[in-house]
């Protein structure tokens, strides 16, 4: 494994590593459509839109989620691929 993706990968796992965003990453994967707005994450989690809004970005900026905004509101979903990739760079040998 080269130096850039160890540390690419390294980011990544950095940024699931916090058992409320795994928390948000399982609400957007088993919602309808397989997206969500932070007004969707905020009660379940029991967490202000500002704390569940930063933590969205965080995930963004690993490459973890996608943003689309929609009029006032944005929406997170899945990157394609992207957990597959981290659980696939574990079972390399």
């Amino acid at each position: 494994m080269s130096e850039g993706t160890a540390s690419s990968l390294a980011a990544q796992f950095k940024a699931i590593a916090d058992p409320n965003r795994l928390r948000m990453l399982s609400i957007i994967s088993s919602s309808d459509n397989s997206e969500a707005c932070v007004c969707d994450i905020t009660e379940p989690l029991k967490l202000g839109q500002p704390t569940v809004s930063h933590h969205l970005k965080i995930l963004v900026d690993a490459g973890i989620l996608t943003r689309e905004k929609r009029g006032v509101w944005a929406y997170y979903s899945l990157m394609p691929g992207a957990l597959t990739r981290l659980a696939g760079a574990l079972a390399e040998n």
